[in-house]
């Protein structure tokens, strides 16, 4: 049974495409902003009482960090060596955050457009520690797309 009308998404089962492939789930997902200049300008009524407006500005690029279990996943590895290595020919790839319901149906889709990875960071290491491993990614993309 698929989601029902008022039926809010669980936060627990999402992935990451690129170019339409589906490359890896994920453990999380944070920070995946984009924004938009606000232009706020002044202007007298025709009855001269001042009224403030406001304006869709320019976009701004965006950028999220995912969290993956340090697995062996080639094309999400390869895409983050590329991106650090500076091949942005390559690098550069349409990116999709994907939300899943509990049936791994897609609900909604975050696409981001030219995204590339800017940074790396892996878990903490520790002797006799039996916790897994992991990746942080920080991708960053030109445009935001949400379906």
């Amino acid at each position: 049974m698929s989601l029902q009308p008022g039926d809010a998404l669980t936060s627990h089962n999402f992935g990451l495409q690129i170019d339409g492939v589906m490359v890896e789930y994920l453990q999380e997902v944070s920070g995946l902003t984009m924004e938009q200049d606000v232009i706020e300008y002044q202007q007298v009524s025709a009855d001269g009482k001042p009224v403030v407006k406001k304006m869709p500005g320019t976009k701004k690029a965006g950028e999220c960090t995912v969290t993956r279990g340090m697995t062996q996943s080639g094309a999400f590895t390869e895409w983050i060596n590329k991106s650090i290595a500076g091949d942005m020919g390559s690098a550069r790839k349409n990116a999709t955050i994907m939300m899943m319901d509990y049936q791994n149906n897609p609900v909604k889709r975050y696409n981001m457009r030219n995204a590339w990875c800017s940074k790396v960071e892996t878990s903490g290491v520790k002797a006799g520690d039996a916790a897994a491993l992991t990746e942080q990614v920080t991708i960053v993309f030109e445009e935001l797309v949400i379906e």
